[in-house]
């Protein structure tokens, strides 16, 4: 089938370019970054941990935020065909059985026509009715436009859910190792300091100490225990949570889980591409970019209210008043129409539409101009935290090689 067309009415759609988007990143913020590209795609395999991977590639497949993103998509796609269906004739079958009798006291009646004409009389009708816009001006068209960046709009969506979810389940999985890892340290500081307490208490039963030193070894050993518990709820959110994004029940976890295995570390550089690469690999951007193309082509559709609107119509089908004769070639009906629909004067209200529908894309404009912005936002913020996390583990790293050295000289 060929669509018949003419022009098309409102803005053609051209991608928006942010002027602050700069060509390099902030210099302090890249401090102890490399250069070279960076992917998001599996960022998580740096970390070489297989367990790490597991929990990923089982919350693609399970997360029920996800699911309910993919069938966002699948809406999305259901409702573009729905649009897509205008492009071509609409085709029906229409069929009535009907029996009826005049008034012969209402208009037709008075004696002027024949009793017989007032008798119950059956009417038999069926047929195939046809449909068709004829788009001129591009409304349909628009509306398949907008449709399909919507379909785009909402496939990044779900990517963008994809990417907060694998990002969630990492931080979930870092911090149940990195509590299992606390709550070994704890333990061990317990024996520790239940050593040191038994130490100090022998030279104070001869005389040898003050009581203020078993005192505080008490103190220091009561609140190191204090913090066991703290940890283990730690621990236990930490488990619940990634149970749940794996869509399975809070607790079931636990034992896969329970064992003693390194905190996942980061490699030994870590890369950083250009803003413009950033850019084309955000999903929330692309999904804002999309959005704003289909708000683009809603105005078109607006726009083309202005103008007539032809239809092709058509009838073919049977009429009679006896069933037996229905399928006679007597009985054969048809007709044929080219209706036309203008909307001449409304107050103003076409184009107060297309007026809003320009204000929506400014909206948009504006939403995508922001989305680029927070994204360079978070980067540069991240990028700053990584650089100076580093120096900071680099001064906690001096600081326990100097407690160790006191701790050397002490028992020594």
């Amino acid at each position: 089938k060929r669509q018949l067309s003419g022009c098309t009415v409102g803005p053609d759609y051209v991608q928006p370019e942010v002027e602050t988007v700069p060509d390099e990143w902030n210099t302090q913020a890249t401090k102890g970054l490399a250069e070279g590209e960076s992917s998001i795609q599996t960022w998580w395999t740096v970390f070489d941990d297989p367990t790490l991977t597991s929990l990923i590639e089982r919350a693609s497949t399970s997360n029920l935020t996800l699911r309910e993103a993919m069938w966002r998509v699948e809406e999305a796609r259901s409702l573009r065909g729905v649009v897509a269906g205008q492009r071509v004739p609409q085709v029906g079958l229409d069929g009535n059985a009907n029996r009826s009798k005049p008034s012969e006291n209402g208009v037709l009646g008075g004696g002027a026509l024949p009793p017989e004409l007032f008798e119950a009389q059956n009417l038999f009708d069926l047929g195939v009715a046809a449909a068709w816009e004829l788009d001129l001006w591009g409304r349909v068209r628009r509306q398949v436009e907008a449709a399909d960046a919507e379909v785009a709009a909402s496939v990044e969506d779900y990517r963008d859910v994809m990417v907060s979810l694998f990002a969630e389940v990492a931080a979930n999985y870092v911090n149940v190792r990195a509590f299992q890892e606390r709550l070994r340290l704890a333990h061990a500081n317990v024996e520790g300091q239940e050593d040191t307490l038994r130490l100090t208490r022998d030279p104070f039963e001869s005389g040898l100490v003050s009581a203020l030193d078993v005192a505080q070894a008490e103190s220091n050993l009561a609140n190191t225990r204090s913090l066991i518990p703290t940890l283990e709820i730690q621990q236990a959110i930490a488990l619940n949570r990634l149970a749940v994004l794996l869509a399975m029940s809070p607790g079931a976890l636990d034992d896969e889980l329970s064992g003693e295995i390194p905190i996942p570390t980061e490699p030994e550089a870590v890369t950083r591409g250009l803003p413009a690469d950033l850019l084309r690999q955000r999903p929330d951007i692309r999904s804002a970019e999309r959005r704003l193309a289909a708000q683009t082509a809603r105005v078109g559709v607006a726009t083309a209210e202005l103008y007539p609107q032809f239809s092709l119509t058509g009838f073919l089908g049977l009429q009679s008043t006896s069933g037996g004769d229905l399928f006679n070639s007597d009985s054969v009906t048809w007709s044929a129409g080219l209706p036309i629909r203008w909307r001449l004067f409304e107050g103003g209200a076409v184009r107060s539409q297309i007026a809003a529908e320009q204000a929506r894309t400014a909206q948009l404009i504006a939403n995508y101009e922001r989305a680029v912005l927070l994204a360079l936002e978070e980067v540069e913020d991240a990028m700053v935290s990584y650089s100076k996390e580093v120096s900071r583990r680099a001064r906690l790293g001096e600081a326990v090689d100097a407690t160790q050295r006191s701790l050397d000289l002490v028992l020594t």
